[in-house]
């Protein structure tokens, strides 16, 4: 088994190198490898290494900022998880991705399941939610996990 990680210089991309090691070989990338906002960077990056499993910890995480950079945030959280799934099921690999709870309103009273209906309030929000649907479109092979608070 082998493992792309996506999003190597992030806080979860930068605890997952540690975490991951024990389950074999780990190719970790950041940007500059694997550039989320270029999908061609995308595809490079994913057939270069042939991974059995894909993990995408890589994100635009600026939540206020991705108002006023709509475009960028919904290429990096919105397009790329897709790509990444077609690229994934190209070569028969597992994609696990990293997702928010503001895929949800944040009116709940209680704690979220997956079941539940998605209302994101925020660019940020919807532009997580597009890359949840892009990838589950882009292959049937995939494990969203969705987040609220990230501690290192």
């Amino acid at each position: 088994m082998s493992i792309l990680l996506i999003g190597k210089n992030g806080q979860v991309g930068f605890e997952l190198q540690r975490s991951l090691a024990p389950l074999g070989p780990v190719v970790a990338l950041g940007s500059a490898e694997c550039n989320l906002s270029q999908p061609e960077s995308i595809r490079q990056a994913v057939r270069r290494h042939r991974p059995t499993i894909i993990v995408n910890a890589g994100a635009y995480t600026a939540v206020d900022r991705a108002e006023t950079e709509r475009d960028l945030a919904f290429a990096i959280n919105g397009t790329a998880p897709g790509i990444l799934g077609a690229e994934a099921s190209a070569i028969g690999a597992l994609v696990v991705h990293y997702s928010t709870d503001y895929v949800f309103d944040g009116h709940g009273t209680r704690p979220y399941r997956e079941t539940d209906p998605t209302a994101p309030q925020s660019a940020y929000g919807r532009s997580k939610l597009e890359g949840e649907v892009q990838l589950a479109a882009a292959t049937p092979r995939h494990l969203i996990l969705r987040t609220s608070w990230v501690v290192g």
